[in-house]
């Protein structure tokens, strides 16, 4: 019964245009087609997010893309499924709508799993009057539903048609396949024939206000491994300060030294004793020891967010030159890992497709959206395509408690979301390809 209410509610409730916003007959099409069908639409996000589909459950993430694929067939797109079983995840869906040869080719991002497996207990669409609590229901099937409602509001007004359009929607957006090489390949490859991508991640909302993301920060993580002479703890001191002394002095000196705008640095894992053991996976750590031992071994794991390739390898070359300045009776070393996920620096091609976006605001009566600082939102999979394509993220629905059992979507925002995107993706398809990319 709650269900059926909230459906009609957001039936009832669609996002008003003024009459004198400046549409085109097509894009007014657009906006009707979202309103009516959003009853339609909302039906299909409830299957979905209760359909549990947490990266690890390979069955799953499938069940999701068997229940997500044929929307785009009957849309006319061709599908794939990609197999990441060499990654250790279920795969990608990929599906491609071939119009023009001279419009732009565009490349929408978003992703069929959730941080949430079988054995959590959040796993189902519970409506709360406009919103609704669910895994995934904003990150990321939210933002699926956007990509079809606003692909059928196209094909409903005539623009679809010529469009050229390749959809990506990974299944291992939470917890990346390992190496990064196999699992992030094909991504790759789609951004380099693309002319604009497009996220659909979670729009991010500041002050009340819809903002658009512009750039997002790198993700990489880092071990620190310190070894000192054991021995008895009376003899602690100037000649021997052992493991456990060292690495705090290296980690308090990465917090008074490494700050600078747009980076940020973390621990979230340390330990040190007579032993210290990282688990295979690098996400538990065992250590024993007494306190009249001097400790022999210390580690710590943690990430480092960056802006730009130049400012992680700025912040790598200080951290190693820390590390490389031990207290009496340790040595240390740090790694860091290879498979990282890349900056998305804002560039003026990407500050176009926001201006872009904001003539659809304007044409559609709604308030501008600034630029969202990137260091209000994390990773996310449009970085692997940044170097080789002008993008945009955050073109999904508002939600909120995303990675939490209290994770909500707002799902008129799905709607206005869904107009928005018809429309900018109608116009961006309908420009003639020139440079690829702006820096």
């Amino acid at each position: 019964m709650k269900a059926r209410f909230l459906l009609a509610v957001a039936v009832a409730l669609p996002v008003s245009v003024p009459a004198s916003a400046a549409l085109t007959r097509a894009e007014r099409t657009m906006i009707a087609t979202v309103d009516s069908e959003q009853q339609r639409t909302t039906g299909l996000l409830q299957r979905w997010v209760n359909q549990n589909s947490g990266t690890m459950n390979k069955a799953g993430v499938e069940a999701a893309r068997d229940m997500v694929e044929p929307e785009f067939r009957q849309l006319g797109f061709t599908t794939q499924w990609i197999d990441m079983s060499a990654a250790g995840r279920a795969g990608h869906l990929v599906a491609r709508h071939t119009g023009s040869k001279r419009g732009k080719r565009l490349l929408l991002i978003a992703h069929l799993d959730t941080v949430f497996e079988p054995d959590s207990p959040f796993q189902h669409w519970t409506p709360d009057g406009d919103r609704a609590h669910g895994p995934g229901a904003g990150d990321d099937k939210g933002g699926i539903a956007v990509i079809v409602s606003a692909l059928r509001a196209m094909q409903a007004a005539g623009t679809l048609k010529r469009a050229n359009i390749t959809v990506f929607l990974t299944g291992d957006e939470e917890d990346a396949g390992r190496p990064l090489a196999i699992s992030r390949r094909d991504l790759i490859a789609e951004g380099k024939r693309a002319d604009a991508a497009l996220d659909f991640e979670d729009l991010a909302v500041k002050d009340g206000l819809d903002m658009g993301s512009t750039a997002r920060r790198s993700a990489g993580s880092w071990t620190l491994t310190v070894t000192g002479h054991s021995a008895h703890s009376a003899g602690v001191g100037a000649d021997n300060y052992g493991a456990i002394y060292d690495l705090a002095r290296i980690i308090d000196q990465f917090r008074r030294e490494l700050p600078e705008d747009k980076l940020t640095y973390n621990v979230g894992l340390i330990g040190g004793g007579q032993t210290a053991q990282l688990d295979q996976g690098k996400i538990r750590l065992e250590a024993t020891g007494k306190t009249n031992i001097i400790a022999a071994t210390a580690v710590a794991r943690g990430d480092l967010r960056a802006i730009s390739k130049d400012q992680i390898d700025r912040v790598e070359a200080k951290m190693r030159a820390i590390v490389a300045q031990p207290l009496a009776g340790a040595r240390a070393e740090i790694a860091f890992d290879e498979d990282i996920y890349p900056p998305m620096p804002p560039t003026q091609g990407n500050r176009a497709i926001l201006a872009e976006l904001n003539g659809v605001n304007r044409d559609m009566g709604l308030p501008e959206m600034g630029e969202l600082d990137p260091s209000e939102r994390g990773a996310g999979d449009i970085s692997f395509v940044a170097a080789d394509v002008n993008g945009l993220a955050g073109l999904g629905p508002s939600s909120s408690g995303s990675h939490t059992a209290a994770e909500a979507v707002d799902i008129p925002s799905i709607f206005k979301q869904a107009k928005r995107a018809a429309i900018l993706m109608s116009r961006l398809a309908a420009q003639h390809r020139q440079s690829r990319k702006q820096q």
